[in-house]
């Protein structure tokens, strides 16, 4: 943990100065509650948006751009993951929850019920039913290892009362399960069974530690791809959100005759300074991120023994994909009164974190934490909670 790095130079009035919302929203607080990195970006992102400012390349998205990156977004899925998709397939949109928007009008019955396994990112619990849909959380069960696993049996009866659509996150957002082959097959079979569908939310795909390797669901077989929809995006292994750019993967005929129909809108929401970034980073960015990669895994392992050395009472593990660290706090002294942990760490320490009730009642008690930023503050943001504790 005591290898110089230079990402250990950054600091807080740095991060300040340059004013992102992670580090303002809350002035005066260590910020740790937006999955945003402290690392900037590849220097192949920004060569590339250099050249857009130079040639002031502002207005709508140039079509070229956007095939040039479905073939760069093609040639990714392939060489990382081993998934082969034309290009044909591949689409732009703003975001991931645009694509999730897409997904819920155009492919599922108006009214039907979605199922969401929880804890869960939080958006998907306040958009959707702002879509007029009900949200049928399905918490999180343990499997023989403690490990979190979806619960199948639970999953099914929400089918089964008329839900059409799961929203798979994987790698997962808030646990950080890096779901294997034998969990995807078996959650494939419920799907099928009942005919439903899956949004597979991969944002996080590229950012994956040790031995865990990201399976994309639709590559699995000929039944995972004729019932889902993939979205995936540059946004979080590159550090772009503001960017305005993901992709979503549509990969089977049926669907794909469909969103033909409809795709120029879907795509019109994407900002060409994003599309060009994505495809920068999906061609040259092979570099940095494996420098950083190897830089959050420190941390994931730096947090657990700051953790065990000075509150042990926050149950804590690594995970296996994702910057984002999930604590237990149920364990702790109760010394936050009506207040949740988050806001007791916000008003006593000054901490910026996410209330992990935000993501469904299973995350009660709980705090979504970001490891992607430089280990001192991660040492200052556990030292802080540590003191909050012992003073109240």
């Amino acid at each position: 943990m005591n290898t110089p790095h230079r990402f250990d130079d950054i600091t807080v009035e740095q991060l300040v100065a340059q004013g992102s919302m992670k580090w303002t929203r809350m002035p005066g607080h260590l910020a740790a509650f937006v999955a945003e990195m402290d690392f900037g970006t590849a220097p192949a992102v920004t060569e590339v948006l250099q050249g857009v400012l130079d040639a002031s390349q502002f207005g709508y998205l140039p079509p070229a751009a956007t095939r040039d990156m479905s073939q760069a977004t093609s040639e990714f899925l392939q060489d990382r993951f081993g998934w082969e998709v034309s290009p044909s397939r591949i689409y732009p949109t703003a975001d991931v929850l645009s694509a999730y928007e897409v997904v819920l009008e155009r492919f599922t019955t108006a009214g039907s019920p979605v199922i969401l396994p929880t804890p869960a990112y939080m958006p998907f619990l306040t958009l959707t039913p702002m879509r007029g849909r009900e949200v049928i959380e399905v918490p999180m069960i343990e499997d023989a290892i403690g490990r979190p696993a979806m619960d199948l049996e639970a999953i099914a009866a929400a089918f089964a009362r008329g839900a059409e659509l799961l929203i798979l996150c994987n790698p997962h957002n808030p646990l950080g399960i890096v779901y294997t082959q034998d969990e995807l097959e078996a959650l494939a079979v419920v799907v099928d069974h009942h005919g439903g569908r899956v949004f597979s939310d991969e944002i996080h795909s590229p950012i994956t530690f040790g031995s865990h390797a990201h399976i994309p669901y639709a590559s699995i077989n000929e039944t995972t791809a004729s019932h889902t929809l993939t979205a995936t995006s540059a946004s979080k292994a590159w550090n772009i959100p503001g960017l305005k750019c993901a992709q979503l993967i549509v990969s089977n005929d049926k669907d794909q005759k469909s969103f033909a129909e409809f795709a120029f809108m879907v795509g019109h929401g994407a900002a060409a300074p994003g599309v060009m970034a994505n495809t920068a980073a999906f061609r040259g960015g092979a570099d940095w991120l494996e420098d950083v990669l190897g830089y959050i895994d420190g941390n994931r392992s730096y947090l657990a023994s700051l953790l065990s050395e000075h509150i042990p009472e926050i149950a804590y593990r690594e995970p296996e994909g994702t910057y984002i660290a999930w604590l237990d706090a149920s364990g702790l002294p109760d010394v936050k009164g009506d207040r949740s942990w988050a806001k007791f760490f916000s008003e006593e320490a000054q901490l910026g974190m996410t209330d992990g009730a935000s993501c469904g009642e299973a995350g009660v008690d709980h705090l979504r934490l970001m490891l992607a930023t430089p280990r001192h503050i991660l040492e200052k943001i556990v030292l802080a909670m540590a003191n909050a504790i012992k003073s109240a």
